[in-house]
Order: C-alpha cells, then structure tokens, then sequence
C-alpha cells in the first residue's frame, strides 16, 4: 500500500513541484536534559528519516520547509532555519531504486537543511499517511536512517554548536520561565561537555538576556533556586551582537 501511495505522489509531483530541490527539516527539543529530534519511519521501512519533502513551484523555500513540517510530523508555527545543503551523487536514487525510473523520488535532489528548535512540550508529533512513528528519538541514541539523513542530523547539531558561541540558545527549547542550573544543563547537553558555573553565570548575565523573577522555584529540602525567563526583546538583540 505504501508503495502505491509513492506512485500516486509520483504522478502528482511531477505536475505541481520543482525538479531536483527536497527539504529536510531537523527539530530539535530539549526534554530531561536530553537534547531529542524528531524522527519518522515509513510503514515497512526498519530505518528512520527526518521529515522531508518537497518544493511546490507556487511557494518560496521557506514556505515549503514549514508545510512540509506541518504535513509529516504535525508540527506547526516554529520559525526555521536553513544550514546547509547535501547534494552527494545517487543520495536519493539509491534508495528508490527498486522503482521504475520514473518515479519522482528517484530523480538526483540536492536536499537544503533546515533546522528549528522548539519547547518540547508543546509538540505533539503526529504520523502522516506514509508512516508508522513520529516521535522523539535521543540525538545521544539515532538509530539508522534511510539515505544521508544521519549526515543531515550531524551537521545539524555541529551548526547548533557553533553557534552557541556567539548566539545565545535556549528560548525555543526552554519552558517559559526555568532555573540557572537548567539553562546550564541545556548548554552542556548541547556541547556535550560540561561547563564551570561561575564562568557561566557571570558569561550569560553580562548579555543582558534574562530577567529574574521574585519568587524562587518551590518544593524540594534545599534552598530554591531562583526562576528566570528570557527577555524577549534584548534576546532577539543579541542574536545579532552575542559573542561569547
């Protein structure tokens, strides 16, 4: 049935989207202290995949990598952002290639990357017609993925790095108000290494980008630790002036 359903896409593409451009999106979302991406498998396929498509000849890039998204995972209104693009000989025909030579997916694409970072507890991942699972998968644990999507998901996470940088991170992955000890956690988890408090802290309030709140965090045998949020506005300054 889902090869069925591939042919019928087929027949359509070829009529309504550009030749040789896909789109594959990396979400990221941070969930106890474990930095996860979303991840698909298609019904009767063993190996997993980002959440892909491609580009209608009425729509921008832009708009095709947040329909995409809404269209195979569910996930809507997060803002995207492009970090690469792959374009190894066969990286598509290889996968269809038990498929006549006509079929859509079996052209060359050079796929653009995009990823987003979002609160993982607003997403709630929904399989589309072509897959079994849409769900969260640790970027500690990937487990093999069809093509070069592992590639995709790696350059992913190292442009995330770098940027942690010189651009702060935390307000799409963060809930809306969260500790020092969490948001510190987030960037060790993103490094993959740990960090020294007191340099943290001293690094993240001299950019101006949180403001902390009166009341502490409550519960728990220990002194509360104080709650902060992110300021919106001197956040969104700082994506354009953070050095770190």
């Amino acid at each position: 049935m889902i090869i069925q359903k591939i042919q019928d896409a087929s027949a359509e593409l070829w009529d309504k989207a550009l030749p040789h451009i896909s789109i594959d999106c990396v979400v990221f979302g941070f969930n106890n202290n474990c930095l996860n991406v979303l991840m698909l498998k298609l019904k009767g396929e063993e190996n997993w995949m980002l959440p892909g498509g491609y580009v209608n000849k009425n729509e921008s890039l832009d708009e095709a990598a947040n329909r995409i998204l809404l269209e195979r995972s569910g996930v809507d209104k997060i803002f995207l952002n492009v970090f690469g693009a792959f374009g190894d000989l066969s990286r598509s025909e290889n996968y269809f290639k038990d498929y006549p030579d006509d079929l859509w997916h079996k052209q060359r694409f050079i796929t653009l990357g995009y990823y987003a970072l979002v609160d993982h507890s607003k997403v709630i991942p929904v399989a589309d017609d072509y897959s079994d699972v849409c769900e969260w998968v640790s970027i500690d644990h990937v487990p093999k993925m069809v093509m070069d999507h592992s590639i995709i998901v790696k350059k992913a996470l190292s442009t995330l790095r770098e940027q942690i940088s010189y651009k702060p991170i935390g307000y799409n992955l963060l809930p809306e108000t969260f500790t020092m000890p969490e948001l510190q956690k987030l960037y060790e988890t993103i490094l993959g290494q740990k960090l020294n408090r007191g340099n943290f802290y001293r690094k993240i309030m001299r950019y101006n980008i949180l403001i902390k709140l009166d009341e502490p965090r409550k519960g728990g045998a220990h002194k509360a630790p104080n709650l902060y949020r992110f300021d919106e506005e001197n956040y969104r300054k700082a994506l354009n002036e953070f050095t770190w």
